[in-house]
């Protein structure tokens, strides 16, 4: 299973998994597949909103997605979340 590293302006580091509902919220929104979407279109803004709806789904008070949500953040990181070091 895939995760994400994410690495807040602040420093603070954070490992997510794409859980399916995860998965599922990113189809519902982006109306395209999840794996298709990034095989064919490539964006790195899709990986962005992975992050926040990761952290909102985590309980954590984050701005709406946007460039404040993106202020936020120092990277993402796709893991293997199945490795033991990611």
């Amino acid at each position: 299973m895939i995760a994400l590293k994410i690495t807040k302006a602040s420093g603070e580091e954070t490992l997510h998994e794409i859980s399916p509902a995860i998965e599922y919220a990113f189809e519902q929104h982006f109306k395209s597949g999840f794996h298709k979407r990034f095989r064919d279109e490539e964006k790195q803004s899709d990986v962005y909103w992975l992050a926040w709806e990761c952290l909102r789904r985590s309980g954590e008070t984050v701005p709406p997605f946007g460039e404040k949500f993106l202020e936020t953040l120092a990277k993402v990181e796709i893991v293997d979340a199945d490795t033991p070091n990611g």
